[in-house]
């Protein structure tokens, strides 16, 4: 089993920033990929970025203000969300493709979310 925490939020002025971290633990082979969700009051689940092997995507909404990253050493992804706005608001969780052992076989698992909220 895996688990995935994620840590960061806050609450922070529109035009600040804040980084969100997700650390993976448990059974963990390789991290073939991962991303960041968000979900605000009302509204549905939607991407914010996510990283594969080859390919780094993002929302439109928050491209040139959020960066993805990750620590494969730690286990560890990253979410810099720069220039905030209150539209950003919402509770974000970390998503993770695990391989847990040499066999190609991905599982896929979820944080339990962390809130941000910007103010205007």
């Amino acid at each position: 089993q895996v688990q995935l925490v994620e840590s960061g939020g806050g609450l922070v002025q529109a035009g600040g920033s804040l980084r969100l971290s997700c650390v993976a633990s448990g059974r963990i082979f390789r991290i073939n990929a991962m991303g960041w969700y968000r979900q605000a009051p009302g509204k549905q689940r939607e991407l914010v970025a996510t990283s594969t092997l080859s390919s780094i995507n993002y929302a439109d909404s928050v491209k040139g203000r959020f960066a993805i990253s990750s620590d494969s050493a730690k286990n560890t992804m990253y979410l810099q969300m720069n220039s905030l706005r209150p539209e950003d608001t919402a509770v974000y969780y970390c998503n993770a493709q695990v391989q847990q052992t040499r066999v190609p076989q991905t599982d896929n698992y979820w944080g339990q979310g962390t809130q941000v909220t910007v103010s205007s």
